[in-house]
């Protein structure tokens, strides 16, 4: 289903702004933001199941507990309820009535809040890159940029997956979140440079992942409304479902089984907002199933006793399996971008065209525009918070730490509201590495599960994805230089100047060199950043088995993005709910198959 162009993009009055005179580093302020609102609706799905931690019993007894409300979690909760009594434990807040979520145009709103009850929790790699993981129902799909595209037929072969499974939880999925998004002229701009440079062939809109440039899907429906993970709770049986916002889980909680002494699952340790611990335990037959991400799960399982001994021990952690895979194989696709600021008006949009080159990179590309109307009328200041890319972003890039205090950042905060209003005019073209590498691990810091775990991607560290970086950036170069682009860019700005301009904003909070011409390859050092595909850390074959079974203990699985040695298609969402779909199925059928045993 296509989108309706909105109202704001077939106006005949759009003010044509020439590009102001300002420093550099003023432009370099507008990467990545300024979207407008959208229609936004209140109304949220009526879901009798969804409570608050307070609320529920001391103690309670379920057939599967799922721990964590995320992009896999809810669709595998969903699913395993068509047969059992399952628990589903959420740390953060509902996704629904939250506009920053619901609202295509508060993207960077929601990444901006690092409040402690915000959905999104910020976090920075050892690595000085900047980053966030999901504390809200949908996990990671309230966050991201929308894109829903499918993995290869290749990476569903090299998982062992069954591929009319595979196919049909797709389909499962896209039935309530994934939408056809518009070609407006940006982005088609985008799209038909990326055939100009030589990213061929033209697959048109497809969900599938095929080499060449096509149009993906995305999970903004026609009025500019996110559908996320949280949505496919709809298909749950609410007889049998039960869901706790605010319930952060502490740790797994053990048995040893006479006679092997092997250790099983037999649920879960979690506080409620108030601070209070409830205790949740599996029937006999059941089964606890770890989806809290890339980042909570293999932190879960350390505090619960599962990973390298000395780390735990170091920690005071009774080690109750010794794993010492667990959190080790994380890796992160990383982005580069380039600005391109317009002299044209740009619809808004998020991710919508993708370029998949044999190069291993992936050519994607944002756009926006900032009215006056839309922050209070002529001449009103923009908004202060810019996603990832804020001042306070800025800020922090470019004072040491011990500096970094209220007041600097304020004075950053004021230098961008003084920014013409002219100047929100323009879009990004990035390219991320498919696959990357270099690879790094997760720590603990301490036993609070609320505290960020220490992690290191090593980006770059393998020459091979500094490679795939430095010919991703000669695709966006030609890109920029093709005529179908050609009303998007000033022709006196060379693409040269636009690394430049790129270069020294403080996206990340790595070293800069201050060359005047660097490198391609220093380029994407300097500029390095997330992309939010970040996985590994109980991976298949390291820390659980192909069923997702926790290797050395019983009644334990871990389904979600930690368990991808590789990020799957261009962008991992469609595939993480597909998982939650396809495994609920394949433990639902095992289940049945056991009962003919019987």
């Amino acid at each position: 289903m296509a989108f309706q162009r909105p109202a704001y993009l077939a106006s005949p009055t759009l003010p044509v702004v020439h590009l102001p005179r300002m420093g550099l580093a003023r432009w370099l302020l507008l990467l990545l933001v300024c979207f407008v609102s959208c229609s936004h609706s209140d109304l949220a799905p009526k879901y009798r199941f969804l409570k608050q931690a307070t609320d529920a019993p001391p103690v309670s007894y379920y057939d599967y507990i799922v721990v964590g409300g995320g992009t896999a979690g809810c669709p595998l909760a969903a699913t395993l309820s068509q047969k059992f009594q399952v628990l589903l434990l959420e740390r953060g807040d509902s996704p629904y009535g939250n506009k920053n979520i619901t609202n295509l145009a508060s993207f960077a709103d929601t990444l901006a809040d690092n409040s402690p009850t915000s959905a999104s929790q910020r976090f920075v790699s050892e690595d000085g890159v900047i980053n966030a993981r999901a504390r809200v129902l949908g996990g990671g799909s309230c966050l991201n940029a929308g894109f829903y595209t499918r993995a290869s037929p290749d990476y569903v072969r090299k998982a062992g997956w069954d591929g009319q499974l595979v196919n049909q939880s797709y389909r499962w999925v896209e039935q309530l979140v994934a939408f056809q998004p518009p070609m407006l002229q940006w982005q088609s701009a985008v799209r038909d440079g990326l055939l100009e440079a030589g990213v061929t062939p033209y697959n048109g809109f497809t969900y599938d992942h095929i080499y060449g440039t096509k149009v993906g899907g995305t999970i903004f429906d026609r009025n500019g409304e996110r559908h996320t993970a949280a949505d496919l709770l709809e298909y749950a049986d609410p007889q049998r479902l039960t869901v706790l916002l605010h319930a952060t889980t502490a740790r797994i909680l053990w048995r040893t089984q006479e006679g092997s002494g092997r250790p099983k699952a037999r649920g879960v340790l979690y506080r409620d907002a108030r601070g209070r611990f409830r205790s949740a335990y599996l029937r006999e037959g059941g089964e606890l199933i770890v989806s809290a991400g890339a980042m909570g799960s293999p932190q879960l399982l350390m505090l619960s006793g599962v990973g390298p001994r000395a780390a735990l021990e170091k920690l005071g952690i009774r080690v109750v399996v010794e794993q010492p895979m667990v959190g080790q194989g994380m890796s992160d696709n990383p982005m580069n971008a380039i600005f391109v600021p317009s002299p044209s008006p740009v619809e808004i949009s998020l991710i919508q065209v993708v370029g998949i080159t044999r190069l291993g990179s992936y050519i994607e590309a944002a756009s926006g525009q900032l009215f006056a109307s839309t922050s209070g009328g002529g001449g009103s200041p923009p908004p202060k918070n810019f996603g990832m890319f804020s001042p306070q972003t800025g800020q922090l890039s470019t004072v040491p730490p011990k500096q970094r205090t209220p007041e600097a950042i304020n004075r950053a905060v004021r230098a961008m509201n003084s920014l013409d209003q002219g100047a929100f005019r323009g879009g990004f073209i990035l390219e991320k590495i498919y696959g990357p590498l270099s690879t790094g691990h997760l720590e603990l810091r301490s036993r609070n599960p609320d505290e960020n775990p220490s992690v290191t991607f090593n980006y770059f560290k393998e020459p091979l994805d500094l490679r795939r970086c430095v010919e991703g950036i000669k695709v966006i170069e030609k890109v920029i230089d093709s005529k179908a682009f050609a009303p998007f860019r000033y022709p006196y700005i060379s693409t040269e100047a636009l690394l430049n301009m790129t270069v020294n904003f403080p996206v990340n909070l790595r070293p800069k060199h201050d060359n005047d011409s660097i490198s391609l390859a220093q380029y994407c050092k300097d500029t390095v950043m997330t992309i939010w595909h970040y996985h590994g850390g109980c991976q298949v074959g390291r820390v659980v088995d192909k069923d997702y079974r926790v290797l050395g203990v019983d009644a334990l699985r871990v389904i979600d993005g930690s368990t991808f040695n590789y990020s799957p298609g261009t962008n991992p969402q469609a595939t993480v709910m597909m998982l939650g779909r396809y495994m609920g199925v394949k433990i639902l059928n095992e289940g049945l198959q056991a009962k003919k045993k019987d």
